[in-house]
């Protein structure tokens, strides 16, 4: 019975209201009807009154202080009758106090809780006070007193099921937002952990690829005219493609679970293969300078990493734009602070044209680079010819560099 009245009402506050208002008559009409009955009054009369105190609370929920007040106002009409009927009981009133304690827990219930309470002793006031002009006398006090137990008893029920409400609300709706937030947390690490992983390869694969392609050019050019050299640059093609699938490897290995006993385990790229990485560029044409001021102390192996693809992509695209030019790259140690720089020369007469805008993915990553370890990098064409790259990276026990070098 309860299940089906349940799917009746279905959420909806004017079918849960008539059924509140039903099951109140329901249930104080027997009741209503046996005092009557003992009493030898009107049971009729008895159960008229009942009905006019419960049809309030067909609309409790739309407007609740209004149906508190209609049902206060059935009890006062009742203690006003009640000396005017027919053999009256000393305790005859007592049909409207259900639907007047219904009709305060909905007060309760749906509005604030000073509202609620000054509705309550309104009512409490109401109805003692009516008690005590209507039935005067200090036999007839204390169930006068009586009288107000009853309204703040149905308020403090009902803002008891209020509070508890707006705690498990409150409850529900942080968890809510833990959820999200644990959600968007993960979506923004494997977001950074995607950028980074398409840095590398971008890296690896734009370096390598250019160096391929230079010295397949130079082995294409002299394979007829000078074999031997021919050969040397297909011998450098072949170490260059090594590499390139050596770090690819590790690079996808980023992808494999921390257990997986499959994944590489090469370390990373740093300064420490400057040299090498600097005479692939000689090999394939392009002119390199190295100088360095002040030894690393402490260089810690992201920023390190940093550094070197840095000067790798830089060069590359040195290497892209430029053709075979004169390239120098710069080291500069200073206390809590490594700058590094990387020009040319821009390209030869009849070689490339243009350097490019520097918004491509290279750029883009040599910027995030930078930031990810705090620090800041320009680029951009010298005055008169070439292309300048700058990057300022701190060192521990170094304050964070300015937005320009």
């Amino acid at each position: 019975m309860t299940e089906m009245l349940r799917r009746w009402c279905g959420g909806r506050p004017r079918r849960v209201d008539v059924a509140v208002a039903l099951a109140c008559f329901l249930v104080a009409a027997p009741v209503t009807a046996a005092t009557a009955y003992h009493r030898d009054a009107s049971v009729p009369a008895y159960l008229l009154l009942l009905l006019a105190s419960c049809l309030p609370l067909l609309v409790r929920s739309r407007w609740p202080v209004p149906v508190a007040a209609a049902t206060v106002l059935v009890g006062v009409v009742e203690l006003v009758l009640i000396p005017f009927t027919p053999a009256p009981h000393p305790d005859a009133f007592g049909i409207s106090l259900f639907a007047v304690g219904v009709a305060l827990y909905a007060v309760a219930t749906r509005t604030d809780r000073r509202t609620a309470w000054r509705t309550g002793c309104c009512a409490a006031g109401a109805l003692t006070l009516t008690a005590l002009v209507v039935r005067s006398g200090l036999e007839e006090l204390p169930q006068n007193l009586g009288l107000i137990a009853w309204p703040c008893l149905s308020v403090a029920i009902g803002d008891a099921v209020r509070s508890r409400r707006e705690l498990l609300a409150s409850v529900v709706e942080r968890a809510e937002r833990a959820e999200r937030t644990r959600e968007e947390e993960a979506r923004r690490r494997v977001t950074e952990e995607r950028m980074r992983i398409a840095r590398e390869l971008h890296d690896v694969v734009a370096h390598h690829i250019t160096l391929v392609n230079a010295q397949a050019g130079v082995a294409h050019h002299l394979m007829r005219t000078d074999p031997e050299h021919a050969y040397q640059a297909l011998e450098r093609i072949r170490d260059t493609s090594r590499a390139a699938l050596d770090e690819l490897r590790a690079t996808v290995g980023l992808l494999r679970h921390s257990g997986d006993r499959a994944a590489p385990r090469e370390p990373a790229p740093g300064l420490a293969g400057l040299d090498d990485l600097l005479d692939a560029f000689r090999h394939s044409g392009l002119d390199v300078a190295l100088e360095r001021a002040g030894e690393p102390d402490g260089l810690p192996p992201i920023t390190d990493l940093t550094a070197y693809r840095i000067i790798q992509e830089a060069l590359t695209n040195t290497h892209k734009h430029a053709g075979p030019t004169t390239a120098r790259v710069r080291l500069d140690f200073a206390p809590g602070l490594l700058r590094l720089t990387v020009e040319d020369d821009g390209p030869a007469a009849g070689g490339p044209q243009g350097a490019g805008d520097g918004t491509g993915h290279g750029m883009i990553g040599m910027h995030e680079r930078a930031r990810a370890v705090g620090g800041t990098l320009t680029a951009g064409p010298r005055p008169r010819r070439g292309f300048r790259v700058h990057a300022a990276l701190p060192l521990p026990g170094g304050r964070r560099p300015g937005c320009r070098p």
